[in-house]
């Protein structure tokens, strides 16, 4: 399956969540806004929300500084 993460097109496995997505990006445990779809994903949602072929994702992690 297909779909478009950070404007990157990604061949991603079949039913994967947004939390398995962000462990393969090596992302996991890091503070990040998900959208799927233009719509914003809570955070509490992260391991049932399921990427279909097709879907965008915009992922923004935090980086702290000053």
């Amino acid at each position: 399956m297909v779909a478009i993460v950070n404007g990157e097109t990604r061949t991603l496995a079949e039913g994967i969540t947004v939390a398995e997505l962000l462990v393969t990006l090596e992302l996991a445990g890091r503070r990040v806004a998900v959208e799927l779809n233009q719509d914003l994903v809570p955070r509490n949602e992260f391991d049932a929300r399921v990427i279909h072929d097709g879907d965008r994702l915009e992922i923004v992690h935090f980086v702290g500084g000053g």
